[in-house]
């Protein structure tokens, strides 16, 4: 991703947690939709949990797949939540059809 690194671990209790880095714009879009289908697909852990607290911005075709995740993870049983995430990137969400209660930690200001 040009702007935007993406981190990717797994924690001790199994959760994986994706932690992308910097604006989230068109051009990270493909790369960090790939991430985010694999780790639900063919990883399944029971907890995914997108961290956005270096996140200052997210286009709309990332708040798109943001939202989507939601609805492909149900579908195989894992569990989505975003954490530390901005009050502004948690009313896009919100706007985009992300369910409140997948929000962890909501209205610290995003870092950048």
């Amino acid at each position: 991703m040009s702007n935007t690194a993406v981190d990717v671990r797994t924690d001790a209790d199994g959760s994986v947690v994706v932690q992308p880095h910097g604006p989230m714009g068109t051009d990270c879009a493909a790369q960090f939709r790939r991430i985010l289908v694999h780790t639900v697909r063919k990883l399944r852990p029971l907890r995914l949990i997108v961290d956005l607290g270096d996140v200052p911005a997210v286009d709309p075709i990332n708040l798109g797949t943001l939202a989507a995740l939601c609805d492909l993870a149900d579908d195989h049983q894992v569990v989505v939540f975003m954490e530390n995430l901005s009050a502004e990137v948690a009313t896009q969400l919100t706007a985009a059809g992300v369910p409140p209660q997948r929000f962890r930690a909501v209205g610290q200001p995003a870092v950048g």
